[in-house]
């Protein structure tokens, strides 16, 4: 009688263990810096929401995989994920050739790039040598600054840093500046919510890839990741996320639309040029 309902619970086991695949993966684990707006921004009711949030949400959706988002400082990030807290990280994320050194980047899904916003109405900026005489506001600190200070005297502008670049944008609005100078996604986001203040000139030669990054030995994750970003270039997904959030169709050369060769970003270590097998 006892070896029957051994058999019995044993038989109730192995039916368990075929429903349950082996096989189920574990969440895949991210963040962003959940400030930065139009990225990833606090939502009314509680969470982020904003472009890679949708991005990198489909992506898991399309590996089969739950994924997990934390919302951080963007300075503590790359610590982080290679303290391996994170799998990768979810935030815009500048690929450069000394990062390249110690992390692996998916291809880029942006540019980014510097660009100008101006108030509408104004007269467009056609080269940087119409700027001298004209006053340019820029969040303090940023990127964007450093060029301008480094820059003021060779074109002849002045400079004005501001806390914020909510604060530089209001600038050009109120008269104060000509023109602001920032990432080319937050200036066409910008533009979306104010309509006084409009795009302007956009520095190609600064242009860059936003891509996500992995810690060093994860290259199989990181192709994965890779080619799911290219499926979503070649069926528009990532075209089209992009045109919801800042305001314009992108380009046929920009980054949402462009499925580079290959896993990672040409050019920088850790690129690999394999073709991805079994294509979308």
């Amino acid at each position: 009688m006892r070896t029957a309902r051994l058999s019995v619970a044993f038989a109730a086991l192995v039916a368990v263990s075929l429903a349950t695949p082996a096989t189920a993966q574990a969440p895949l684990r991210c963040a962003v810096d959940g400030t930065f707006a139009p990225h990833a921004m606090p939502k009314l009711g509680g969470g982020i929401e904003g472009f890679n949030v949708d991005l990198f949400t489909e992506v898991a959706r399309r590996m089969g995989r739950p994924l997990t988002m934390d919302s951080a400082s963007f300075s503590g990030l790359i610590p982080a994920m290679n303290a391996g807290r994170y799998d990768f990280l979810c935030a815009p994320t500048t690929a450069t050739a000394e990062r390249a050194q110690n992390m692996l980047f998916t291809e880029g899904y942006l540019y980014t790039a510097f660009q100008f916003g101006i108030r509408r109405g104004s007269a467009p900026i056609a080269s940087l040598e119409e700027l001298r005489g004209k006053a340019i506001s820029v969040n303090k600190g940023s990127a964007y600054d450093t060029w301008a200070q480094q820059n003021a005297a060779r074109y002849g502008f002045t400079v004005q840093a501001y806390d914020t670049n909510t604060d530089a944008a209001q600038a050009v609005i109120a008269g104060r500046a000509y023109a602001n100078l920032a990432g080319n996604t937050v200036v066409k986001f910008a533009s979306t919510r104010t309509p006084q203040y409009v795009p302007d000139l956009l520095m190609k030669e600064t242009r860059a890839h936003w891509a996500a990054p992995f810690p060093i030995q994860s290259v199989a994750l990181r192709n994965e990741v890779d080619r799911v970003l290219e499926c979503m270039k070649q069926d528009g997904f990532i075209a089209r996320l992009s045109e919801r959030w800042f305001g314009a169709k992108p380009e046929a050369d920009d980054a949402e639309n462009v499925a580079f060769p290959g896993s990672g970003v040409p050019g920088l270590a850790g690129y690999d040029p394999t073709p991805h097998a079994g294509g979308c």
